[in-house]
């Protein structure tokens, strides 16, 4: 089982990571304000607008939505 949960793990090292940064978490703190959604929210499309997606899939946010070039898409709709 060991085995397994490690080669797990490597799997999710093809998928790159945001840190949060200072300029990510203000630019989350912008994004909240300027958008009205809460930070968390706002921190997930600034690390997203970080590496260069510009697609994030949420139930939470609104279907469709543009966040200055980061489009929401409801993967359950």
């Amino acid at each position: 089982m060991n085995r397994e949960a490690v080669l797990l793990v490597e799997s999710f090292l093809r998928f790159p990571v945001q840190e949060i940064t200072a300029a990510v978490m203000l630019a989350a703190l912008a994004t909240r304000e300027r958008f009205g959604i809460s930070y968390w929210d706002a921190a997930i499309l600034e690390a997203a607008r970080s590496l260069g997606c510009d697609v994030v899939l949420s139930e939470a946010l609104s279907d469709g939505a543009d966040y200055d070039g980061v489009r929401v898409e409801n993967p359950f709709r």
